[in-house]
């Protein structure tokens, strides 16, 4: 079977898979694979058609992740046990092991039979650069009862693809191979990503191991929702993706002090899209990034993290409740259901304005017309507002203000108009290129003043605001 890289492709094509990508709901591989289905690239398969674990993401290395570096991995120098099950998600494993190798994580690798019938261990020991154990019965390897050293030995097991027939085994406590002899004999955290056709995981008794397996403290991460390998299958059962099991492995392993532990956040990110018809809709430009960038630093802080996002073509942060909406009334009322919480960030670009009665069909252009259909608009709710005056208003509330111009002073109305504790004010002209762009410079507007921060990438800007955040309760603690 082929498999797909995109690595290779020039920019441009990159860009317009991912956009098609994201309008149809699929993964840039699956929509590649789909372009290929269709012979759109027959012209050049050649830059297509490679292997997987050159998927997608740029060329990382061992020092990205190191501790100080803008994306430390709070899983590095730990050691994760990978047990890959028999499935044709198996060969996304590959590009788990290597995810996790650039993150200077150790693999050990468990395969089982039926795994060998879709990727070899020849292809996962090259990853993980260490011998992949297959047989409960080897000699040499069981000499010193090695299922138990290598249960013993890991600071977390992951099964990945956990088939069916894999989570029946572990709820029922069969040891009938080294890999569920592994995991019977383990005293460590167990994180399985399923993956299945699904009626097998909307069946009664897959539901039931599931439950069981819950009560015992085993983690879960997926089945996501898709197109499955089976011809016309879709549903829930696709294995989650790498880099999201990535970012919940860094989660579990993440042994950082958690100094927002016990405190709950709601928070907005992205754009909202006001329908004007089935295809047309009106929308501010955002692309959530720091939004998410703040998610994943609350989450890190140990908080627990309600992000309400809007659409964007970002990943969903690990650990947190995640709550898809695409309106601005969708929105409030996803940040309405979360209440009450400790902290509320409101970072979305939330459309200020939406037509008042958007078309059930689209609106077409009407022969000899001489000007544009005529759109009556309304006011979207004020989700700030609504939080910074509410009954049961969080401890802390921060807004975001993206202006164009005089933006401290427009700052400073918003702060006082809505009810809010902290704004962060950035400028937005075209100019400045933080619309979309990697890079944040923000005030930060209190009734204490104006903290006037430097240009920073925005995953820093996400730190900085949680320090401030963990301070601001520990100031709150010790006046009490």
């Amino acid at each position: 079977m082929a498999t797909i890289t995109v690595r290779n492709l020039d920019e441009q094509t990159k860009q317009a898979i991912r956009e098609r990508a994201a309008r149809n709901g699929h993964s840039m591989e699956e929509e590649a694979r789909l372009l290929l289905g269709a012979g759109a690239l027959a012209d050049n398969p050649e830059r297509v058609l490679t292997s997987i674990v050159n998927m997608a993401e740029p060329e990382a290395t061992v020092e990205n992740y190191a501790p100080g570096s803008q994306h430390y991995f709070p899983a590095r120098g730990k050691t994760v046990l990978l047990i890959i099950c028999g499935g044709i998600a198996a060969y996304k494993s590959l590009d788990l092991i290597r995810r996790l190798k650039e993150r200077d994580v150790e693999v050990n690798v468990v395969m089982t039979r039926a795994a060998g019938e879709f990727i070899t261990p020849l292809s996962a020991g090259a990853l993980s650069h260490s011998k992949v154990f297959t047989d409960l019965f080897d000699r040499q390897d069981e000499h010193d009862i090695g299922h138990i050293r290598l249960a013993r030995e890991a600071d977390l097991i992951v099964v990945a693809p956990a088939t069916a027939n894999m989570i029946a085994k572990i709820s029922h406590g069969f040891a009938d191979d080294l890999a569920s002899a592994i995991l019977l004999a383990s005293k460590n955290q167990i994180l399985l990503a399923p993956a299945m056709n699904p009626a097998m995981w909307n069946n009664p008794a897959t539901r039931r191991n599931v439950e069981a397996l819950l009560k015992d403290g085993v983690q879960f991460i997926g089945p996501e929702t898709g197109e499955m390998a089976e011809r016309s299958e879709a549903g829930r059962g696709r294995m989650t993706e790498p880099m999201d099991i990535v970012g919940e492995i860094g989660r579990l392993l993440d042994d950082r002090p958690k100094p927002l532990a016990g405190l709950s956040v709601v928070l907005t990110a992205g754009p909202t899209h006001e329908p004007i018809d089935p295809v047309r809709y009106i929308a501010n430009r955002s692309s959530g990034k720091q939004g998410y960038a703040i998610a994943d630093a609350l989450a890190a802080a140990g908080a627990e993290v309600n992000l309400v996002s809007g659409p964007v073509e970002l990943a969903r942060p690990a650990g947190i409740n995640f709550f898809q909406v695409e309106s601005a009334r969708q929105m409030h009322q996803a940040v309405k259901n979360c209440l009450p919480v400790d902290i509320a960030v409101m970072v979305a670009a939330v459309a200020d304005w939406r037509v008042a009665n958007s078309a059930d069909e689209k609106i077409k252009k009407k022969p000899g017309s001489t000007g544009p259909v005529p759109l009556k608009l309304t006011e979207n709710p004020d989700i700030l507002k609504f939080i910074g005056h509410h009954e049961q208003r969080p401890k802390l509330v921060i807004g975001f203000a993206a202006e164009t111009r005089d933006v401290i002073k427009n700052a400073k109305a918003k702060l006082k108009r809505k009810g809010a504790d902290w704004i962060l004010a950035n400028d937005v002209s075209p100019e400045t290129g933080i619309m979309g762009g990697d890079s944040n410079t923000i005030k930060l507007l209190s009734s204490s003043g104006v903290d006037e921060w430097p240009n920073l990438a925005k995953d820093q800007v996400a730190r900085r605001l949680v320090d401030k955040i963990i301070a601001y309760f520990d100031s709150e603690i010790i006046s009490v």
